[in-house]
């Protein structure tokens, strides 16, 4: 790549000053549709890998996927220890693993300006295969990671199997159930968010598992903080295999930038437009390091997350938005009798927009099976423990948003009985329950799997009476455990089956994986069913 050469433009200019002088501007000189290359390493070269933060893949389609990878050779220091400059990155995606049938291959930047992150679009391939990817950067080959299309929209598919995993706080313990996952036959994973924790947390000690010695979670608020700490996360092996391992749908809950919060509002509510920046930033961050694309790119302070994804004539995928959109949670984001503002008619969960783009996806959708994919809870969970004198919900889940979840679920039971499933997550629990409207009459509308943390509460405390007591008062709920894990879904035409899964602990490597509960929803038939 040619360097433009600031003395070169000295002598061009004393060349033809005659031309400029009598107003010759149509000189080849400037004549450019382009600036010339600017601020580029042209040759890079590295003490060690580059892509200590790994590869992945996402938002498939029937033509393609999104590839990225970030370089950061140190990835604890400013910058991720790149110097400032602008690098080309080779890209390749192969038909094979070994890399003797490249289909698709090219250049993209890796900009200071996105934290050298690289994010490339990937199309005209073949539906519903396998592809191997990579990337080169001067003479640095990154780990390559295998990506899946999927099928075209009108293809007759016999089943479609997909992860639901969410909640890694990295202190609390290993990621291995993100290792379980990387080794699943699945087509696809659904992450429904708080891939970072923002907070305040412990010095990290877990062998094996450490950051740089002295590492302090402390609350983070700058661009830089939030790129260290998803430098942080993305160092771990497990999660990087299952990133290597399969394309990801990513969504952002509350913790990618601050506990509960509700769109121009944070936790503590400090003034709107102080949180603006620190929102701006949660977003550049978030979006430098997820397999994201081009139209989820943060623009004016917003970044596009709803969007939907189509699996042949199977499925259809609705991927939500539940944080940028929502009125301030009621009764100040605490559990809490649902009183008059949970039922207000003026507040909303997803927003007018958000709103009118699922009902209308949803009714004129033509597939057997339809997936919601958000972030929390949309099961109306009340109940009353030994402290309180009266019933209590989340105010953060879509039992303090009641007029919404009327809305949605008397949608679902006009246009889409018997198809509709939701997943989510956010409460560290695996729940499997029937949803019913809060006024009805008991009637199962549909049914939700939320899957428990990947670590978040760290092996957890099995409080049988509070296990007991949540079923107890809400018949609609079929299961619950307070264990790590994820939830695995197999989709047929026929039955859409659920396997809860869990790990015995994650305070050390290694735990064991089983099955907590399985349940198997009938096509046509809503409700939850034991397999």
């Amino acid at each position: 790549m040619t360097r433009f050469d600031r003395r070169a433009l000295i002598r061009l200019l004393g060349a033809s000053g005659a031309s400029l002088a009598a107003g010759g501007l149509s000189s080849p000189l400037f004549a450019w549709d382009r600036p010339p290359p600017y601020n580029i390493e042209e040759n890079p070269t590295f003490a060690g890998s580059p892509y200590t933060l790994g590869v992945a893949s996402g938002d498939p389609s029937s033509d393609g996927f999104v590839i990225w990878t970030r370089l950061a050779p140190r990835p604890m220091e400013p910058h991720g220890g790149m110097i400032l400059k602008q690098f080309p990155v080779r890209w390749e995606v192969s038909a094979d693993e070994s890399f003797r049938n490249i289909v698709r291959k090219g250049t993209a930047m890796a900009w200071p300006e996105l934290g050298h992150s690289v994010h490339v679009e990937v199309d005209g391939l073949e539906a519903y295969r396998p592809y191997w990817y990579r990337f080169i950067c001067g003479n640095e080959e990154s780990p390559v990671g295998r990506s899946h299309t999927f099928p075209a929209a009108g293809a007759a598919m016999d089943r479609v199997r997909f992860a639901v995993a969410g909640c890694q706080c990295y202190h609390d313990g290993y990621f291995t159930a993100w290792r379980r996952i990387a080794e699943e036959p699945a087509d696809f994973v659904f992450h429904y968010g708080d891939y970072i924790y923002e907070g305040v947390g412990a010095d990290i000690r877990l062998a094996g598992n450490e950051p740089p010695a002295g590492n302090v979670i402390d609350e983070i608020y700058s661009l830089e903080d939030y790129r260290r700490r998803y430098a942080l996360y993305k160092s771990d092996p497990d999660l990087q295999a299952a990133h290597a391992a399969l394309p990801f749908f990513v969504s952002f809950d509350d913790h990618e930038i601050d506990n509960n919060w509700a769109a121009s509002i944070d936790e503590n509510e400090m003034p709107a437009d102080v949180f603006a920046l620190r929102r701006s930033v949660g977003f550049q961050a978030y979006y430098e390091h997820m397999p994201l694309r081009r139209s989820s790119l943060p623009r004016d302070g917003h970044i596009q997350m709803f969007r939907g994804a189509r699996f042949g004539n199977l499925m259809n995928a609705y991927v939500l938005d539940t944080r940028q959109y929502r009125s301030n949670q009621a009764y100040f984001d605490l559990r809490s009798p649902q009183g008059p503002d949970v039922y207000a008619t003026d507040r909303t969960m997803l927003g007018d927009r958000q709103e009118k783009w699922l009902f209308d996806g949803l009714a004129a959708s033509d597939t057997r099976w339809n997936l919601i994919a958000q972030q929390v809870l949309l099961l109306n969970l009340v109940g009353k423990g030994p402290q309180d004198t009266e019933k209590v919900a989340s105010m953060d889940q879509w039992a303090g948003y009641l007029h919404s979840r009327r809305r949605l679920l008397d949608h679902i039971d006009r246009h889409r009985p018997g198809n509709v499933v939701t997943v989510s997550g956010d409460a560290h629990l695996h729940f499997a329950g029937d949803l019913i409207q809060d006024n009805g009459d008991g009637k199962v509308i549909s049914s939700e799997f939320s899957a428990t943390s990947i670590t978040s509460g760290r092996d957890g405390t099995p409080d049988e009476g509070y296990l007991k007591g949540a079923k107890d008062q809400n018949p609609q709920l079929k299961a619950i455990v307070n264990q790590r894990g994820y939830t695995m879904c197999e989709v047929t035409p026929q039955t859409w089956h659920a396997d809860m899964k869990v790990l015995d602990k994650v305070s050390t490597p290694g735990g064991t994986l089983s099955t907590f509960a399985s349940f198997d929803i009938e096509h046509g038939k809503p409700g939850l069913q034991r397999a």
